[in-house]
């Protein structure tokens, strides 16, 4: 540590939907010395005044204030911050001295730029300012861009894919994005994404409630989860028989989520699977549950629902994990229809056999639920896969390459 105590320092920052992930290191070898996180970092959705405070808060985390007037480059990786082509003569990320970035958001020199790089830029100039630090060069690169550059190597070209509280497939070129499909937002796509697996969960439940759709056991784990009264749920807990009537049907493809590959996912037959029973079977399978507590339960969830921000149902995607590991066949059929949606996304980008792709984000970790059917498209496509665990990494490795420092060490803990 004696050596380190006179050395240039980096920050990279791992700004996403559901917290905000600092790095302190060495430019020169990359290793971490502190770390610490906060609240989100969505560029475009967290206002401009709590992004810059949770940065303020991860960054003075992370950094000592002895070490803060060595900080020679910050780097963030911000989910909201529109992947993109570079514009003329910039760098990895988009960047600039410190000093013109504060104020609000319309920047010199950045006024026909993405407005979440825009925000991005805005509120991490801010937040330094609160702090003391004062590096060299302030950079934002999309946060699918900084888990890309996470990747061993610190890779500049090749395919990337994110699944967490979004999701989002990108070609990258010379560490830049420069084809994106999806990544739409909570209101227009994210297909696949923890959002989009927890409102399937929601809306199974309602469907079980008012008689359309097949009996679940996400009605009562998705109504204990937010909160609504125990007697609403009695009788709520699916159906004696489901599962015993789905062993005799493969499973319901239980094995193509988890461990079974790509072809017993195709086997499975995709979202058909809710539609297997059919309304008719759903109303039946509901008798248990009375219509009185199932109208109540429709009455209560529907408000609880509409008043937190749309992006919290994502915290219900693990009920749906844990539905599917217990062979509940709609929760089943949800993820599969997610791997569907990713595997589709990654198509789209024209993938090429041998070519790399980093993937990132919960749902893809070494313990998530879509990793191993999803990694057995992947590789049915003749990708090579490489799993990372945030942007961290690659924000740290593109600031080190913005300050000048060797990118065979970015890697280095």
């Amino acid at each position: 540590m004696s050596n380190e105590s006179n050395q240039d320092l980096v920050v990279g920052l791992d700004a996403g939907g559901t917290r905000t992930r600092a790095v302190l290191a060495s430019a020169a070898t990359g290793r971490t010395l502190g770390e610490a996180a906060a609240g989100p970092g969505n560029a475009l959705t967290v206002p401009l005044s709590q992004l810059t405070g949770h940065l303020a808060e991860a960054i003075g985390g992370a950094v000592s204030e002895r070490d803060r007037g060595r900080v020679v480059a910050v780097v963030g990786g911000f989910a909201g911050a529109a992947s993109g082509p570079p514009a003329a003569g910039s760098s990895a990320a988009d960047s600039a001295d410190p000093s013109e970035l504060s104020g609000p958001p319309d920047l010199p020199g950045f006024s026909d730029r993405d407005p979440g790089r825009l925000n991005a830029l805005a509120a991490l100039a801010e937040a330094l300012r609160r702090l003391g630090v004062a590096p060299r060069t302030v950079g934002v690169s999309s946060d699918i861009e900084a888990a890309f550059a996470s990747a061993p190597g610190t890779p500049a070209d090749g395919l990337a894919l994110v699944a967490g509280t979004g999701a989002a497939a990108t070609r990258i070129s010379d560490r830049r994005c420069t084809v994106s499909v999806d990544g739409d937002g909570w209101l227009l796509g994210d297909e696949g994404s923890g959002f989009w697996i927890g409102r399937g969960a929601v809306r199974a439940a309602l469907r079980m409630a008012d008689g359309r759709g097949d009996p679940t056991t996400l009605a009562r784990s998705v109504g204990l989860a937010l909160g609504l009264p125990a007697d609403l749920l009695e009788g709520a807990e699916g159906v004696e028989g489901v599962h015993e009537a789905h062993e005799t049907d493969e499973v319901d493809g239980v094995d193509g989520v988890y461990g079974g590959g790509a072809g017993a996912v195709e086997r499975a037959g995709g979202a058909g699977a809710l539609r297997r029973y059919g309304p008719g079977r759903g109303a039946a399978g509901a008798t248990r549950w009375s219509r009185a507590r199932r109208e109540a339960f429709r009455t209560r969830l529907l408000p609880t629902v509409m008043a937190q921000p749309p992006v919290a149902l994502a915290r219900l995607a693990p009920l749906v994990a844990e539905a599917a590991r217990r062979r509940d066949p709609v929760a089943t059929a949800i993820l599969r229809e997610a791997v569907d949606h990713l595997a589709a996304a990654v198509r789209a980008l024209d993938p090429r056999p041998g070519e790399r792709i980093v993937v990132t984000g919960g749902l893809l970790g070494p313990d998530g639920p879509l990793a191993a059917p999803l990694t057995g498209r992947l590789e049915g496509l003749g990708l090579t896969v490489d799993r990372v665990a945030d942007g961290c990494r690659g924000a740290v490795a593109l600031a080190r390459l913005g300050h000048g420092s060797p990118s065979h060490a970015a890697g280095t803990s």
